[in-house]
């Protein structure tokens, strides 16, 4: 790791939340899905695990996490054993250290643009080279979300250490073909590189048959970080994973943990397991939900084809439409909000310094309950312009 201090910029994502997303009457771009009650997730469990809740202890967990929690994760891919997994609390503390823990003064990091912020920050803040890999190819109305394989392998250079991705994509809802998915990872891995792949929305595309294996079951080197937070539904839990072959790399990540969460919380881990081993029903119901909300925000949407050019996610439970309105998309989100309560995120949360990420996008999101009653505030606010 580089010994350069990190110097962190305002993380915008958050910060924009930070003023909106409590306040806001409608929250139409969560990123989450929606939730459940402890009792009902206990149900799920069974008499057994609702007992074993009721008589758990309060006092430390293994930095590892529990051995029913690691099983449990486990039995989400194929290949994978519990001693492949550790735990983290949030995907957020998995990606500070994955994205700063295997990289020196000198090395050089590769990253997928648009992204979840800290992908991209991180490394820049230990102050190694850091590229942005596009998700997108061509502009405004023919612009489509696309990994090229032909550009990745332009930015590899010798020092490469790392290739981080975020499939199902966060804000675009891409996800890229099972030929390509397989082949970025050969490329990495016979190369030395280390693919960490942010994968917190796997498991709700919108086509069951989209659903790629996860990295860790594909590249041995590979580092797959998942999470009970967004797929799922459980945010509250705070559980999050790294899962790779690459045992070693488990032990480094563990060691680093001992500065940060030290160790989850022991309710937590015991309800994320619960959830985790019902992973078939509660998937299942998300996709069907998500699946529900997009046709309702292509309808409204369609609705104003001089205002909006919708495209649904691949995966996950956000999509980032285009707005063709003459205000500008910041200008839109803004009167959304103040106007009509109506939380939506714009492009420019997005800003990369590495690639020019379209600014005619907002963050729109389909995964909870009440998506239907905030179209019906966004239709209200539109009849208006």
């Amino acid at each position: 790791m580089s010994d350069s201090p990190l110097h962190l910029p305002d993380f915008a994502l958050e910060t924009y939340f930070s003023t909106w997303e409590f306040v806001a009457e409608h929250h139409l771009t969560a990123s989450d899905i929606e939730s459940m009650t402890i009792s009902e997730l206990l149900d799920m469990g069974g008499p057994a695990d609702r007992m074993a809740f009721d008589h758990l202890s309060l006092g430390y967990t293994p930095t590892w996490g529990t051995t029913d929690l690691r099983e449990a994760v486990a039995g989400t891919y194929s290949g994978v054993d519990a001693s492949d997994v550790l735990a983290f609390a949030g995907a957020g503390e998995a990606i500070f250290w994955a994205m700063q823990l295997f990289v020196e003064a000198g090395d050089h990091v590769i990253v997928t643009v648009p992204n979840y912020q800290s992908i991209e920050s991180i490394p820049m803040a230990t102050g190694v080279a850091v590229d942005g890999l596009r998700l997108w190819t061509g502009a405004e109305s023919s612009l489509a979300w696309h990994l090229d394989l032909d550009e990745l392998t332009s930015l590899l250079r010798p020092e490469t250490r790392l290739v981080s991705v975020n499939i199902p994509n966060n804000p675009t809802g891409f996800v890229p073909d099972l030929d390509t998915w397989l082949e970025l990872n050969q490329i990495c891995h016979d190369r030395g590189v280390r693919v960490v792949s942010d994968e917190v929305y796997r498991g709700v595309e919108l086509r069951e048959s989209t659903i790629l294996p996860a990295a860790v079951e594909v590249n041995p080197s590979a580092m797959s970080i998942g999470v009970v937070s967004k797929a799922y539904g459980l945010p509250g839990l705070r559980v999050g994973w790294v899962a790779s072959r690459d045992q070693e790399a488990l032990r480094r990540l563990e060691r680093a943990k001992h500065y940060t969460s030290i160790c989850n919380s022991g309710p937590s881990e015991h309800l994320a397991g619960i959830a985790l081993r019902n992973s078939d029903a509660i998937l299942g119901a998300n996709r069907e939900l998500v699946a529900r909300n997009d046709r309702a925000v292509a309808t409204t949407l369609g609705s104003y084809p001089d205002m909006f050019q919708y495209a649904s996610p691949d995966g996950g439970c956000v999509s980032f439409p285009r707005y063709l309105g003459a205000d500008g998309v910041e200008e839109f989100c803004r009167r959304a909000v103040h106007e009509d309560g109506v939380l939506l995120l714009p492009a420019s949360v997005y800003r990369s310094d590495l690639a020019d990420v379209p600014s005619d996008r907002f963050r729109i999101g389909m995964g909870r309950a009440d998506v239907p009653d905030s179209l019906l505030a966004l239709s209200r606010f539109l009849a208006r312009r």
